[in-house]
């Protein structure tokens, strides 16, 4: 579809910190907009729906020319005992195969743009990743794999499904960087751990960008919302530091993280090396594609 044709595009997660912003920018541009709640619609942009009993009226959906899944349970936000982990898993492949078997029972060919992230490639050191890579090992990249697989249902049907693999957002208003800015701001936003491990990152402009694209083009499949820079961790705290003119040299150790942490310090501690190969190949461009830029646009939003 044509990026100047106007749209209607249906949010799950439109409560959330990319689904809110996400939902702001597509108003903007002059797409109409609707979000899925899971209670009972309270104006003519909501439409009511529950993953968890995997209840969705298709016909609520028609007429939308796209779907963006960004609904699941945060993996940062509690640590992760195994009811947690269980949750995190249910929340995505529930809320994802309730879209994609409405979708497929709809019949009308709307896009899905379901979202998903760069742990589905594990910690893979100093390998260089792309879209087209194995996935690897671990809790986060078995839930990829189960996450990603539920959308089997709109696939069959013949619908354009995209899996938007996200990686770490520079945002001050959620995320790791909420948590590391206020460190930062006292110069204690060191390496965490070695510091060596790669990270691979997108401003949220520009992932509000790649998902409008997303969405705009015949895309599909996994794609990687990343630069087209991942770096070393202790790259970025430099150039966040650099930014807040603070110095960024005081590590956290690794144990530290885990006991404060538990298992999610794996993640955090984990080396993705990634590429955005299939957004470049599509035409896309970065409007903060350097770490300088990324960082001067974050604490300028400050």
């Amino acid at each position: 579809m044509s990026p100047s044709q106007r749209q209607r595009v249906a949010i799950t997660g439109a409560s959330g910190l990319i689904g809110s912003a996400l939902s702001a920018f597509l108003s903007a541009r002059g797409d109409d907009v609707v979000h899925l709640v899971r209670r009972e619609p309270r104006a003519r942009c909501e439409i009511s729906w529950d993953p968890a009993s995997r209840k969705l009226d298709s016909g609520d959906l028609s007429g939308v020319t796209a779907v963006v899944h960004l609904a699941g349970a945060g993996v940062g936000e509690h640590r992760w005992t195994p009811a947690y982990k269980q949750e995190i898993l249910a929340s995505r492949v529930n809320g994802t195969a309730t879209i994609a078997t409405a979708l497929a029972d709809l019949g009308e060919p709307i896009a899905l743009v379901s979202g998903s992230a760069i742990g589905a490639y594990g910690d893979r050191g100093e390998e260089m990743l792309t879209e087209d890579s194995d996935t690897g090992k671990g809790f986060l990249a078995d839930v990829v794999r189960d996450w990603e697989a539920a959308t089997l249902p709109a696939q069959r049907a013949g619908l354009r499904v995209v899996h938007a693999r996200t990686g770490l957002v520079l945002t001050a208003d959620g995320g790791a960087m909420q948590r590391i800015l206020p460190l930062a701001r006292f110069g204690l936003a060191g390496p965490l751990g070695t510091g060596r491990q790669y990270w691979s990152w997108i401003t949220l402009h520009d992932e509000l960008r790649a998902l409008a694209h997303l969405i705009d083009q015949d895309i599909v499949g996994p794609v990687n919302l990343v630069s087209t820079q991942p770096l070393r961790q202790a790259e970025v705290m430099k150039a966040l530091g650099a930014q807040l003119h603070r110095p960024a040299v005081l590590p956290a150790p690794a144990l530290a993280l885990k006991v404060a942490l538990g298992e999610f310090a794996s993640d955090i501690l984990a080396s993705a090396r990634i590429l955005p190969s299939v957004l470049t190949a599509s035409g896309f461009v970065f409007e903060h594609d350097t770490i300088e830029s990324a960082m001067r646009w974050l604490v300028d939003a400050l």
